[in-house]
């Protein structure tokens, strides 16, 4: 039998949810032994259509060809049986499993009905592809969302699938590990197998797709080689117009005179952080500078009460965080953070746009224990219409919004309880180019109004073009501070990897 030479065909296809049309009449083929790629704003459909391919959602009018096999009936289970496999955004493993048990899950070795073990043999081959890292037998509530993303990726290799649909892949590696999925993506594409890459990453887009099918409002714009493509010609076809890629510019940096809004003196911690000393003064952006795992999220759960400080001292304008300090003793001193992972930490998905932004500001629109619903909605119109949230509902149902949006309602919730300290942690992971551009804004506008800014990001153009000032870690320890003015991407990275390869040295010397 001839392998197909079209993998994936999409005819006329149309999707709505709840009376709101989100995709129409899409016409996409997809050339199989191709790396293909869906770009386009939050809300496009690009995740959508991914969902269709991938069998998670019933198309309400077109047809889907798969490997040239017409798809009358179709489920996650119905799509694997036809060689379809799917990497979600929002990751869709079992925590309490371990990751070996995920990675197989549904795969696992049997003899008549009954598991018989050799899965991690089969797991050391797989890694050996793709180079991870990953503890096999490690729980996987116990990983970091970084770690947790490549191990679906490996599930979805593991399957053996002829179509790969990949969406946000890289949207929590650092450069180095976003290096070698591309790297996989390479050799699965020798293999003659399909990879559908839905990603933000421009630059990732361009350098390691066939073809790419741009889409705006639920619609197609065009499918083309990526031959003759640059960021720019992308970024103009995903917004309709001609937009050019910019950084908003930074307000004037405060005085080192400035008191700091925070400060951190030989901090340790439970979590990894071993003799952390930072400040931060009122209206700065600081940027933290390393690898997944170097301590950057653990300084964030610090200065938020989230994570226990076992030595050093912590002082928040000027008064030392006395006791357990709590995530509710951070709000009260007027501390905000925007997690990482916006779904399960930062958002309640049950509860409407309005509750999740009005969460952290209960206290001040309510009287004697009654929420006042009007300033309720009052402040709920007003952050829609600054940050543009789509869609403008005020009980819109968050669950269902693009990662763009979800972003934006998060952001909402603290812009309204205006912090004196905002700490984002990846505040731009898995968002379009017209969503990042609003939060970046949204950034410099915290520090115009002397809000202090700590800001983590595995995107290093990004810390470094929104900082002032730059500190690098690794290995839980913080090793220089330079002006974000002095650093490049590429030389931020050489330190970190120098720095690392160098504790572990001494490490291994020590023992």
């Amino acid at each position: 039998m001839t392998t197909p030479s079209i993998a994936v065909r999409v005819r006329g296809v149309a999707k709505s949810f709840g009376g709101t049309r989100i995709l129409e009449g899409i016409d996409v083929e997809i050339a199989a032994g191709t790396v293909h790629a869906l770009v386009g704003e939050n809300g496009a459909g690009k995740s959508s259509l991914g969902k269709i391919i991938g069998g998670y959602y019933m198309p309400d009018e077109g047809e889907v060809e798969i490997l040239g096999a017409r798809v009358a009936r179709f489920s996650p289970r119905d799509a694997l049986g036809l060689g379809v496999a799917m990497i979600h955004q929002e990751l869709q493993l079992a925590p309490e499993l371990n990751v070996v048990q995920n990675v197989f899950l549904g795969r696992e070795s049997q003899r008549a009905g009954i598991l018989v073990g050799g899965d991690t043999a089969r797991f050391a081959a797989l890694e050996k592809a793709c180079d991870f890292g990953i503890d096999p037998l490690a729980k996987v509530a116990t990983l970091r969302i970084a770690e947790r993303q490549k191990v679906e990726i490996m599930r979805a290799i593991a399957r053996d699938a002829q179509v790969i649909i990949m969406d946000e892949p890289t949207s929590s590696l650092t450069e180095d590990e976003a290096d070698r999925l591309h790297e996989v993506i390479r050799r699965l594409k020798g293999q003659g197998k399909t990879v559908i890459y839905v990603s933000h990453f421009l630059d990732h887009i361009l350098a390691n797709c066939d073809n790419v099918t741009i889409m705006r409002d639920g619609k197609v714009v065009r499918t083309s080689p990526m031959t003759g493509e640059t960021k720019q010609t992308l970024v103009d076809s995903m917004l309709g117009q001609a937009a050019e890629i910019l950084w908003p510019a930074l307000p004037a940096a405060p005085a080192e005179t400035l008191p700091p809004i925070a400060e951190l003196r030989g901090v340790s911690t439970g979590t990894g952080l071993s003799d952390v000393s930072l400040v931060i003064r009122p209206g700065e952006i600081v940027g933290l500078v390393g690898l997944v795992g170097s301590g950057r999220t653990e300084v964030a759960r610090a200065l938020f009460g989230a994570d226990r400080i076992t030595g050093g001292e912590y002082l928040i304008e000027g008064a030392p965080a006395r006791g357990r300090f709590t995530v509710h003793d951070a709000i009260a001193a007027g501390v905000a953070l925007v997690p990482e992972d916006r779904r399960k930490q930062g958002l309640v998905l049950t509860q409407p746009t309005r509750f999740n932004i009005s969460l952290g500001t209960l206290g001040r629109i309510s009287r004697f224990g009654i929420l006042d619903r009007g300033a309720e909605i009052r402040q709920t119109r007003e952050m829609i219409g600054h940050f543009g949230i789509v869609p403008g509902a005020i009980d819109g149902r968050v669950a269902r919004y693009s990662g763009g949006n979800q972003q934006k309602v998060l952001l909402s919730k603290w812009a309204v309880a205006k912090p004196k300290l905002l700490i984002l942690d990846e505040p731009s992971r898995g968002v379009d180019i017209g969503a990042r551009r609003r939060i970046h804004d949204f950034i410099v506008e915290m520090a115009r109004q002397g809000v202090g800014v700590l800001l983590i990001s595995s995107e290093l153009e990004e810390v470094i073009n929104l900082s002032h000032r730059c500190y690098l870690l690794s290995e839980g320890r913080i090793f220089a501070e330079e002006p974000a003015a002095a650093l490049t991407v590429e030389a931020a990275l050489t330190r970190v990897f120098l720095e690392q390869n160098s504790q572990r040295n001494r490490q291994e010397a020590a023992s």
